[in-house]
């Protein structure tokens, strides 16, 4: 792998390129103005819908990834999406809400739920309770947590074949629609862009970006990493709070 063959880097948002107050450092800031003074693409990809990506300046990136690859835009324009199906994802989230799961499906920036989004996260208010009968919107994300095992296993069990579940290590379970990953995302844009595989760098932290770090030419996982990200890393880097992204694009792409 040669580092100066970059031409495109992913960076997951939480825990990666985001400090733990949420804010991105000057440092960060300038690392990846020098990489698209080069000509390099710099994307942001994250498990957050696109609503709850709005601290993340525009400006700064090519391009963005949300709700784990389910939409991949440039310039606010849509090149990859991944939508659950309403007409799969009722009966599921129907089956969990009869259980008395808290769920909720994202699609178009609103939070479609069974509970009160707000408090559990004050951030979101952009949430509508709703009875899942009637819920007929595709979904970009379905999310629970606060799960206990057998709910975990129900979970399993009750869920559609052309979905999968993934945990963070916050406790949030994730479903999305099997094509919805991160790395199919990158890949959508590398396709766009004319960039190939090996030419791509990814960072990230949790086990969401697994997929996204094993595709991409150079994977990198932060210090802060779960060991399972570092254990199909490339490279790790220092971690969120210590400009560890930035470091090591100093040091291996800009050097």
């Amino acid at each position: 792998m040669d580092e100066s063959q970059i031409k495109l880097i992913a960076m997951d948002l939480d825990g990666t390129l985001l400090r733990t107050d949420k804010t991105i450092s000057e440092r960060t800031k300038t690392a990846i103005r020098r990489c698209r003074e080069f000509g390099i693409k710099v994307v942001y990809a994250t498990g957050r819908d696109r609503i709850n990506t709005e601290m993340i300046p525009d400006e700064l990136f090519d391009g963005g990834i949300t709700a784990n690859g389910a939409i991949a835009e440039i310039n606010g324009a849509v090149v990859y999406s991944a939508l659950t199906p309403y007409q799969t994802a009722r009966p599921f989230l129907m089956a969990c809400d009869k259980r008395g799961l808290r769920i909720a499906s994202q699609a178009d920036g609103v939070d479609y739920s069974n509970f009160i989004v707000s408090d559990e996260w004050p951030w979101i208010t952009n949430f509508k309770v709703i009875d899942f009968l009637q819920h007929d919107k595709d979904a970009e994300k379905i999310y629970t947590y606060d799960l206990t095992p057998e709910d975990i296993r129900f979970i399993k069990d009750q869920l559609p074949k052309e979905f999968y579940m993934i945990m963070a290590m916050d406790g949030l379970a994730m479903i999305m629609h099997k094509d919805a990953t991160k790395s199919k995302a990158v890949a959508a844009l590398a396709r766009d862009w004319g960039i190939d595989q090996y030419e791509i760098a990814a960072f990230g932290d949790d086990l969401n970006d697994i997929d996204m770090l094993s595709h991409a030419g150079i994977g990198v996982a932060m210090q802060n990493a779960l060991p399972e990200v570092k254990a199909v890393a490339d490279y790790i880097c220092g971690d969120c709070d210590s400009d560890g992204v930035a470091r090591w694009i100093e040091e291996n792409i800009l050097k």
